[in-house]
């Protein structure tokens, strides 16, 4: 049975809005990409027993002498300290339009974690997880699922709001596992989401804080998270630092996505990453600020065609090879996922589970056909 708080304090609202964007049939065809059979990438076992001397490319996840200040806890999705009430609130995962005519995307500087994968048509999708976005009014534009996002928000015990989605996530997004909240369904439009008049339809559906959880108690959900949830990300402690000093050189990063060629620039002075696309800086259209990450984790992912229309089967469960990129260095490393919904984790070279510097997140998706075509220099 989904996880419920039973108090179901709203009452049915308003009618649903024709729904012009996000059915299929209002859509262009998406362009086919061509059908590639999977190829299969071993995924190294990780090592059972962590090495005696503890590796240069790594330090403790939370320092011995570490003091965490009262009323405050570790974010499970930055490693930062925030308030209790923001950190052990479940997140809420929002599927964000990422073409071009629906930029610049609103609110996304409030993620914690954004997760990026190929869709059909040689475009790419953008999942924000949000924990800190009291407050936030205009997030957005908020679009349809693909079923592999499903299993990645799960990971993080998180909400899931999207608009529509494709045929072949329809199966899963009734499960007792997802919690989600639809624009097509009897709670979407009017009470979690709304149609902006400044951008045409379908890149025009926005939510807020408020609209969000009036949508979360109108369907019951609990914004507990799970009694034996326990984080997902190794972080360092917020005074430490991890130097991946074997790594690789990586002050630039670019992703092979035909359509955005996204890639990352590595700023030394502020030891972030700093986001562009379309060859122009990406940028929350809510601050106008450019966005940047901490971490960059390159999830190197199996996967098929569903159908002669391009949509992606990605193996989200199986494992895999990847890269971790941070201060300026990249290293090897392997994934592994605990079932379909359960964290994912990230080994280096030795076995060893990765340490994350505190802060925002980007994880690319990147089929592993075109590994081979990421660039890291």
């Amino acid at each position: 049975m989904k996880r419920r708080n039973w108090i179901l304090g709203l009452a049915l609202a308003g009618t649903i809005l024709a729904l012009t964007g996000c059915s299929k049939k209002n859509n262009a065809e998406p362009t086919p990409i061509p059908t590639v059979e999977p190829t299969e990438t071993p995924t190294p076992e990780p090592t059972e027993e962590a090495p005696e001397e503890e590796s240069p490319d790594v330090v403790s996840p939370v320092s011995s002498g570490e003091v965490i200040p009262e009323g405050m806890v570790k974010s499970y999705l930055t490693g930062e300290y925030v308030a209790e009430e923001i950190g052990r609130q479940r997140p809420i995962a929002i599927m964000l339009n990422n073409i071009y005519g629906a930029l610049p995307q609103c609110g996304i500087d409030r993620a914690g974690v954004i997760y990026e994968a190929p869709a059909e048509g040689g475009i790419s999708r953008l999942m924000g997880i949000f924990e800190d976005y009291q407050g936030e009014e205009r997030i957005g534009s908020v679009r349809s699922c693909r079923d592999y996002f499903i299993f990645y928000a799960m990971g993080f015990d998180a909400v899931y709001a999207h608009y529509g989605q494709a045929v072949y996530a329809e199966k899963y997004l009734n499960l007792d596992e997802v919690n989600n909240l639809s624009g097509l369904d009897q709670y979407g439009d009017g009470i979690t989401y709304y149609r902006s008049e400044d951008r045409q339809a379908p890149h025009n559906v926005f939510t807020d804080y408020d609209m969000l959880h009036a949508g979360i108690d109108a369907y019951g959900y609990s914004m507990d998270y799970s009694p034996d949830y326990e984080g997902y990300y190794q972080f360092a402690g917020v005074d430490e630092r991890v130097d991946l000093a074997e790594g690789q050189t990586a002050n630039t990063v670019k992703i092979p996505y035909v359509s955005q060629h996204p890639y990352f620039t590595y700023n030394p002075e502020e030891e972030v990453y700093y986001r562009f696309q379309y060859d122009e800086p990406h940028v929350d259209g809510n601050t106008g600020e450019q966005l940047t990450c901490k971490n960059i984790i390159l999830q190197y992912s199996q996967w098929q065609a569903y159908d002669e229309n391009g949509y992606l089967n990605i193996d989200t469960s199986s494992g895999g090879a990847g890269k971790y990129i941070t201060n300026g260095k990249a290293i090897d490393i392997t994934w592994t996922k605990d079932g379909e919904w359960g964290v994912t984790h990230y080994y280096d070279a030795s076995g060893q589970e990765i340490t994350l510097n505190p802060g925002r997140t980007w994880v690319d998706i990147v089929l592993n056909d075109y590994a081979g075509d990421v660039v890291i220099e």
